[in-house]
């Protein structure tokens, strides 16, 4: 399967983010999301394994206690059921993979 960006829609999430589900079977999904510059991704757990990319732009990523400074290029691996969010530090744009496919962005 081939996806295009003429293929997705971009989902409204609140002012400052966005998303866009690429790709996905029943085993894994692919989803990009863009934050402006003080857009929040709420600390948050799933059952879902979790790997995510900064494809642009700049986070401060918090996996269980901990914060990094993630820049573009940098990626983290959340396992299942560890708490998790960010914060943009600019315009920026994080691709997220997760296993198995996320049923409730659907």
């Amino acid at each position: 399967m081939f996806v295009t960006q003429e293929d997705v829609e971009r989902d409204i999430l609140d002012e400052k983010s966005s998303r866009k589900i690429l790709a996905y079977n029943e085993e894994i999904m692919m989803v990009e999301v863009s934050f402006d510059e003080g857009g929040i991704g709420e600390v948050h757990a799933h059952p879902h394994t979790q790997i995510s990319y900064v494809a642009s732009g700049c986070f401060e990523f918090q996996l269980g206690d901990n914060k990094r400074i993630l820049h573009e290029g940098d990626s983290v691996l959340v396992p299942s059921g560890v708490r998790h969010g960010l914060k943009a530090l600019q315009n920026s744009i994080i691709v997220d993979v997760f296993t198995p496919c996320r049923r409730d962005f659907l």
